[in-house]
């Protein structure tokens, strides 16, 4: 039995193939307008999943890195103000020694050394309460605003009875047990803060009542040179911190090397897995665009008698 076509079916089937054609032009144009090869999930299913895997992997790697960055900042602040401490610190050790060589020192310059002595323990003390962006890089966690407080100095008071005095208290208001940490991976944290009371001191042994001890003796006349080890000692810690933020600072710069690395990997992979060959996407729509003008010139042909060709 033969069916019969009848010029409707011929119409509806004809027409039905230019919009197949023409669907298939647009899906085409706009994967290469949009440069990607997936635009929704149902395009590759697979390939949407690793898509979606690879972006989550490449956020965090990002993250890693602005956690580096910021790390970086910290440890190079603490860096700056632990050099610069070291160098006011061996400025006073030489004005120590200066000021032991009592033979050649009347009071007048035993005055002027201690007063010089004074600026420098304000200028440690500034250099300790070091901040980054409000929070003090030498108090770990601490929320006091400032690594160390002083409390002033109270001079002796007249009798009867007599009064002695207080020296300046200089106290560390950071947090023993708590530091600031940056995340460079899943299972890798880095301290970026310093500790204060390690490099400075804390209350009659930090470095600013040290100072003041010296300055304190240079003005009774008092020998000064018994002071010097001291100083070294709180010198060699200040180093012994300032080394340690090295070696934390070279592990920062390494795991920033290798984040920048896993980053460019991973949009490549995912350049790979969702982005269009444009050369590729380009001749096929060139061959599209031909099988859809052909399309359309056969249906010229196939459509072409209407009841005008009829009456003619």
């Amino acid at each position: 039995m033969i069916n019969r076509v009848t010029h409707q079916t011929v119409q509806r089937s004809t027409l039905a193939n230019l919009q197949l054609n023409l669907s298939k032009m647009a899906d085409l144009q706009s994967r290469m307008s949009g440069g990607k090869i997936i635009t929704k999930p149902s395009d590759d299913p697979a390939g949407t999943a690793q898509a979606m895997a690879l972006r989550t992997e490449k956020r965090a790697a990002e993250q890693f890195t602005r956690n580096a960055d910021n790390g970086a900042t910290w440890l190079n602040t603490i860096d700056t103000a632990l050099s610069s401490s070291t160098a006011l610190l061996l400025k006073a050790r030489n004005l120590t020694v200066q000021g032991a060589n009592s033979g050649a020192m009347g009071p007048a310059a035993r005055e002027a050394i201690a007063k010089e002595l004074d600026g420098l323990r304000d200028a440690l003390l500034d250099q300790a309460n070091t901040d980054l962006l409000g929070r003090s890089v030498f108090a770990g966690t601490s929320n006091a605003g400032v690594a160390y407080t002083v409390t002033p100095a109270v001079p002796e008071q007249p009798g009867p009875p007599v009064v002695p005095a207080v020296p300046a208290q200089y106290t560390w208001t950071g947090s023993a047990n708590g530091s600031v940490e940056r995340r460079l991976a899943q299972d890798t944290t880095v301290r970026v803060d310093a500790d204060g009371k390690a490099a400075f001191g804390d209350g009659a042994t930090s470095v600013f009542a040290l100072i003041d001890t010296i300055a304190a003796d240079l003005r009774a006349g008092t020998d000064v040179s018994v002071h010097l080890d001291t100083i070294d000692a709180r010198r060699d810690a200040m180093l012994g911190e300032a080394a340690s933020v090295g070696t934390r600072y070279n592990q920062i710069a390494t795991a920033k090397s290798n984040l920048s690395s896993d980053v460019l990997a991973l949009k490549t992979q995912l350049s790979a897995v969702e982005d269009i060959d444009l050369a590729a996407i380009i001749v096929e729509i060139q061959a599209q665009e031909v099988a859809y003008k052909g399309a359309l010139g056969a249906t010229a042909r196939v459509l072409q008698p209407t009841l005008m060709d009829f009456l003619r």
